[in-house]
Parts: structure tokens; C-alpha cells; sequence
């Protein structure tokens, strides 16, 4: 493993290197291939920038008197986790009924506006019991635009363009981010993004979910579960990121329940054909006309849908906060904030958090905790550092997945093929041998490392309740577990979690995996 931390800065041509792994200022790149490419997009300029403009600053307390010890740029949930923690710290189904005995109708009506509307009352309800919490915790809650003016200073301008110079010894930057539209004719005019669905006034109708993400896959599992014609259009892999294996398991079961994928195809122009209800009868729903285009043959389709949900990413909101003026380098890709391992950016008393960070999880309980060590570190006694790597997560598709540690393909990146050993399974949960569901839709791995005494550095299961399962689990991992200690662990019966605790056959082996049962 190469450490570009501990290396002069080299000549950018020089940086093509035959090497496992590459970290910059904290940062991982990754191995060969992937420093190539981020020496082609110009995010390894960017980090080497970053840890130069580090390098440049002298250490040493900051003795001034400020307005406050701590300013947070941002309300989300990192943004009030760092500010409560600091001023804690003293600074300022249905389908299945039937097989059990139930006599359900088989037609179950949905109400989409009557759902909407207590999902919206539901949020409501959120914000302000956010902002009472912060008032309780004598936090000064300024609801206005905020943008440097030097790395201790910022003017904020609220919504009567009223403007306010504040002073802070420490910033954090935590804006959060924007869902992107593409740059396309009719995007904007005429579709939607995942925080728009619950908003909308009526059933979105035969919908077409453009993206692999998790949010895309999601929303698209979410849709066709009440029912809805639902398309995914994929341009390459689904998931990136995530464990393909996975990934594709997803995709298959998905597919299954009959959610359309369009794999290739990109959207090159959305048009609005009427607004009636000739086509779809579903009221004031519009009509789309949606011209996409294959990324490798060329060919042309046309399609029509009543919604169009993009969820193809985020953009950071920092385009606004002037950080330039506070001598922050410019931001990397998406408009994402670089950062050290101590969250720290490039000017010493400047932080950032959340999903405005380069390179980092997108993810709530991921900003939250972030804030909090921050907070912490900051102001209290301790000094330990978010991991980044041991998160367990869940994407909630109508078969869950949920994961913690390393993916196959970044554990083959880190540590190579030959060092891992990958014990798996698949298995049908208990309770889907009444309704006589589908065999063997679980699946569960290990990913172990044989010169660590096999430590277990990534854990893969998709089955229900993914997320019960994945969180306990985690722990595991974030203690060093090894194989020995899963196969240690007495399993639950009758339960989808004690899979993890029975794991026999590994990849290498070539065994069948296919028959089991939870």
C-alpha cells in the first residue's frame, strides 16, 4: 500500500504507479485504475492541492474573541447533531395473507392523497420538533443564507434581506445537497426527483425512475408495490459502489416482481404531449413523451410515461457560501468539500460534514455521528476519529440488502484475490414456505481475509429485515470479529440473521449453495 501523504508532491505525469492503494491527506483513491481516473477527472490535482494548502498553515490555538465558538453552515441532521453535541459539551405486505388464513380482498385499494398528506404532516411535525430541540439546548437558530467573508467571518441574509455579520472560531460546513436534473430538453420542465414524490397531488401513474441508485431502486420498489407499471433506465451497473453480486440479486428479484429495467438507455429529451387523461385515466396526470438513446448501439426509443423521476445523484449546495473568500481550495467534483480524516478542510478552523464531503457516505446516521465525534474533539476529551469504512447500511427495496465494511470488489482492490476467502449461502426465510414464495431468494456472504486470521471485513445479506440483521452484526466488524467468532455466535431460531452463524461452504470450494432454509 503506497501513502501519497508521506511523499513529496510529485510531477502529475509521475502519479501513474503500479500500486494497491492509494490515500491522499486521508483520502483512499483507490488502486491503479482508479488513481488513473481520478488523475483524468482532476480530483487527484484537487487532493493534492488540498494536502499542499494543509501543509502551508501553521498549528497553534486561536486566542481571538469571536461571537461564537462554533457556527454550523446548514440545518440538517449533521449540522444539529455537531451543534447540540457542542453545546452539550458547553459551547455556545397483503399478498401473503391468504396462505396464513386471512381472507383479505384481493383488490386493496390505495388512497395516494390521503398518504401524501400524513407523510407531509409527518415532516412538518419534524422540522419543528428539530428547532425546539435546538432552542432547549440554547442554540441560536438563524434561519438566513450564510457566506464567508474570511474563515472566521460569515454574513448571513435572511429571507428580508436583512444581513448580519457573525463571528465564529470554528465553521462547519454542512449544506447538504441538491438532487441533480440532467442537462437534457424537458428535464426540468416536465419531471421530478425523489423529494418531489411525496408532494405530488395525485397517483404518479406508469412512472419511469431514471438512475441505479439506491434512491432510484427504491423509489421504482416502492411504486410497483402499490400496484404502478414502473421502468428502470440504467445507463451502466446498478449500485455502484455496493457489491455487485448484490447489486444484481436486486435487479433479478425486482425484475421478478415485475419492475421493468432498460439497461444502456439514457434519456436524451422529455416533451409533454397533453395533459388529459385519455391515455392513462388517471386524471390530471400528464403524459410524457421520453426520447432516450442506447450508449452503445445508438438506438433510438421512444416511450411514454405519466412521471419522470430522475435520481441520478446529488450536487453539494456550496456554490453560494463564497468559500473562496474564507481560502478554502475550490471544490472537487459535484461541488464536494475535500477534507482530512479529521473532517478538517483545507484551512484549519474550517470543517465540514455530511453529504457535502468528497468521496464519503451519503447517509443521515453517517452525518450525524460525524457531527457529534466533531463536536467532541473540538470542545470535549476525546479524539476518536468516524469510520467511514465500517458503516452498516441498508437499501430497502421489496427484498432488502444490507451491508457493512467491504464490497468483493473493493476487499479484491485492498487485499487481492488470493488473500480472501468468501463464505456464503442462500436460504429461504421460514416464512415464505406457507405462501409458497419462490426458493431460496436470500443470500449471504462473509468476505474474510486469510492472513488476518480471517477477520471478517465485509458482511452481505439480502433477505427480509435486512436492516435488523445488518445493524447488530456491525458491531462485529467494528470490533475486528474473525470467521471463528461468527461461527461462535449461537444463531436464533427460527430467524434469517442465524444464516450468518452457520456459514460452511466458501466460493473457492465451487459447493452448492443453493438449497437451505432459515
Amino acid at each position: 500500500m503506497a501513502r501519497l501523504d508521506y511523499l513529496k508532491r510529485p510531477p502529475l505525469k509521475e502519479l501513474v504507479l503500479m500500486i494497491n492503494s492509494v490515500f491522499i491527506a486521508g483520502n483512499h483513491v483507490g488502486g491503479y485504475d482508479a488513481t488513473l481516473s481520478a488523475l483524468k477527472s482532476g480530483r487527484l490535482e484537487a487532493l493534492l492541492n488540498f494536502r499542499a494548502s494543509k501543509d502551508q498553515q501553521e498549528d497553534g490555538e486561536l486566542d481571538a474573541t469571536y461571537d461564537y465558538d462554533l457556527v454550523v453552515i446548514g440545518g440538517g441532521s449533521g449540522g444539529s447533531a455537531a451543534s447540540k453535541e457542542a453545546a452539550f459539551l458547553g459551547k455556545k405486505s397483503r399478498n401473503d395473507s391468504h396462505a396464513f388464513g386471512w381472507n383479505t380482498p384481493d383488490k386493496v385499494r390505495h388512497d395516494w392523497n390521503k398518504m401524501v398528506e400524513k407523510i407531509q404532516e409527518h415532516i412538518k411535525s419534524l422540522n419543528s420538533s428539530y428547532q425546539e430541540e435546538l432552542r432547549d439546548k440554547k442554540v441560536d437558530y438563524i434561519n438566513a443564507y450564510a457566506s464567508f467573508l474570511d474563515p472566521h467571518t460569515l454574513k448571513t441574509v435572511d429571507k428580508t434581506n436583512e444581513e448580519r455579520i457573525i463571528t465564529a472560531q470554528h465553521i462547519v460546513i454542512t449544506t447538504g445537497g441538491i438532487l441533480r436534473y440532467p442537462s437534457i430538453p424537458g428535464a426540468k420542465e416536465y419531471c421530478i426527483t425523489s423529494d418531489d414524490i411525496f408532494s405530488l397531488p395525485h397517483s404518479p401513474g406508469k412512472t419511469l425512475c431514471v438512475g441505479a441508485s439506491y434512491i432510484a431502486l427504491e423509489c421504482a420498489g416502492f411504486l410497483n408495490g402499490l400496484g404502478l407499471e414502473v421502468e428502470v433506465m440504467v445507463r451502466s451497473i446498478l449500485l455502484r459502489g455496493f457489491d455487485q453480486q448484490m447489486a444484481e440479486r436486486i435487479g433479478k428479484n425486482m425484475k421478478e416482481k415485475g419492475v421493468k429495467f432498460s439497461r444502456g438507455f439514457v434519456p436524451i429529451k422529455i416533451e409533454k404531449v397533453q395533459d388529459g387523461s385519455s391515455v392513462f385515466r388517471l386524471g390530471r396526470t400528464p403524459t410524457l413523451k421520453v426520447t432516450s438513446k442506447h450508449q452503445e448501439s445508438g438506438e433510438i426509443r421512444e416511450d411514454m410515461y405519466n412521471t419522470v423521476l430522475f435520481a441520478i445523484g446529488r450536487d453539494a449546495c456550496t456554490d453560494e457560501i463564497a468559500a473562496e473568500k474564507a481560502g478554502i481550495i475550490p471544490f472537487s467534483r459535484f461541488s464536494r468539500v475535500i477534507v482530512d480524516e479529521a473532517e478538517r478542510t483545507n484551512v484549519k478552523n474550517i470543517f465540514a460534514i455530511g453529504d457535502v464531503l468528497d468521496g464519503k457516505l451519503e447517509l443521515t446516521p453517517v452525518a450525524i455521528q460525524a457531527g457529534i465525534r466533531l463536536s467532541r474533539r473540538l470542545y470535549g476529551s476525546q479524539d476518536s476519529l468516524m469510520d467511514y469504512i465500517n458503516v452498516p447500511t441498508v437499501i430497502f427495496t421489496p427484498i432488502e440488502y444490507g451491508s457493512v465494511g467491504l464490497s468483493e470488489e473493493a476487499a479484491i482492490e485492498r487485499f487481492g484475490a488470493a488473500d480472501l476467502e468468501i463464505y456464503h449461502k442462500s436460504f429461504k426465510p421460514v416464512e415464505y414456505t406457507l405462501p409458497k414464495k419462490v426458493e431460496n431468494v436470500g443470500y449471504a456472504k462473509l468476505i474474510c481475509i486469510k492472513s488476518l486470521n480471517e477477520r471478517v471485513v465485509g458482511l452481505h445479506y439480502f433477505g427480509p429485515n435486512a436492516g435488523e440483521v445488518t445493524q447488530g452484526f456491525a458491531l462485529g466488524l467494528k470490533l475486528n470479529a474473525s470467521k471463528a467468532d461468527f461461527d461462535s455466535l449461537v444463531g436464533i431460531h427460527p430467524t434469517t440473521a442465524e444464516v450468518l452463524t452457520t456459514l460452511r461452504f466458501t466460493k473457492a470450494s465451487g459447493q452448492d449453495v443453493s438449497k437451505g432454509k432459515c
